[in-house]
């Protein structure tokens, strides 16, 4: 008897499912509607909406299994995107709080070092915990991750206490491009 093969589409179909799932992400402990989701590399773009609020996403979830690392803007907001870091936590938080803000750098490649701030907030009812950035020179950041190969982070939870993560850079310059300009086309 013939070995049947199935179709690439029911072997994709489970995997594009729980990638939707991962990369939607809960914003602000809200569940967003996951949609038009492209892939570039080890990045994905793509839209959050619920009712009339949109949002849309450049992610990296490829360089750690509990960990999402994004580039967001909102509609109306394309001008003033923000960085944020979703990590997985054991269990739901029982209350929304800004637990601390730390110093961060950040750095791609050997370009200059980014230095800013970190809020590590957590959501009521999540089941993570963000870490939201706050850098003078996003623009500069956002161009040199377009063409760098390595993102590194340090946020200092204590005075000797650094928190270290490395993000691979393939695809996220395509991939931030086309959050921006589906953020424009929705009325930027």
């Amino acid at each position: 008897m013939p070995c049947r093969t199935p179709s690439l589409l029911k072997l994709l179909l489970p995997l594009l499912l729980t990638i939707c799932l991962l990369l939607a992400g809960p914003a602000a402990a809200t569940d967003y509607n996951t949609g038009d989701v492209q892939a570039h590399g080890g990045w994905h773009s793509l839209v959050l909406s619920l009712g009339e609020d949109r949002h849309f996403r450049a992610i990296d979830q490829q360089s750690y299994s509990d960990a999402i690392f994004s580039v967001n803007a909102s509609a109306g907001a394309c001008d003033l995107p923000w960085l944020e870091l979703r990590v997985a936590l054991a269990e739901n938080q029982s209350e929304s709080a800004t637990v601390n803000r730390v110093p961060a750098d950040l750095r791609v490649d050997l370009a200059s070092i980014h230095s800013g701030s970190a809020a590590f907030v957590t959501e009521r009812g999540d089941d993570g915990f963000y870490v939201r950035f706050a850098l003078p020179e996003l623009d500069l950041l956002l161009e040199e991750m377009a063409e760098g190969e390595l993102l590194r982070l340090r946020m200092m939870r204590g005075e000797d206490d650094p928190w270290f993560m490395v993000l691979g850079l393939e695809g996220a310059g395509e991939a931030i491009e086309r959050m921006r300009r589906l953020c424009e086309a929705a009325g930027g």
